[in-house]
């Protein structure tokens, strides 16, 4: 499957950041640091990541706003636990805890429940945007330390 992905090329990295980015547990940084030693272009890499990620984030956020029995009760199971840690979080930290989106466990369930929550779209996209962005330019920039990228 991940080479079937990696032939893909962009759509690929695309296809496999948004569901990474839903609340289907996958990670994309395998395919994130893997693209550019294969000749692709580092910073178009960064921004079809960003925005796949997004997009998957947004797709839960609009899960979260629209549907969260229907939805995340009948076909999609949050352990309550997370559920409820990330309301703590979002809670203790307000739109800014949206930054952290990109943290593994934790943070699709946020996008979630800032739709439950009903937050604004533009403040929503502004701190899921950051925060993804920045994610994959340090990921990328450590890795240039260890692997010619550039």
């Amino acid at each position: 499957m991940f080479d079937f992905l990696f032939s893909l090329g962009y759509f690929g990295l695309f296809i496999i950041s948004f569901l990474s980015a839903s609340l289907v547990p996958l990670a994309s940084e395998f395919f994130v640091l893997g693209m550019p030693p294969l000749g692709y272009n580092v910073w178009l890499v960064i921004v079809v990541a960003t925005i796949g990620s997004y997009s998957g984030s947004l797709l839960n956020y609009y899960f979260g706003k629209k549907g969260t029995d229907f939805v995340l009760g009948r076909y999609i199971k949050i352990n309550p636990k997370t559920w409820a840690r990330a309301e703590r979080f979002y809670e203790r930290w307000g739109p800014v805890a949206l930054f952290f989106s990109w943290v593994p466990f934790i943070g699709d369930p946020l996008t979630a429940v800032a739709g439950a929550l009903h937050m604004h779209l533009g403040v929503f996209s502004f701190w899921v945007l950051f925060g993804k962005t920045l994610r994959y330019l340090v990921l990328l920039g450590i890795a240039s330390r260890f692997i010619d990228m550039f």
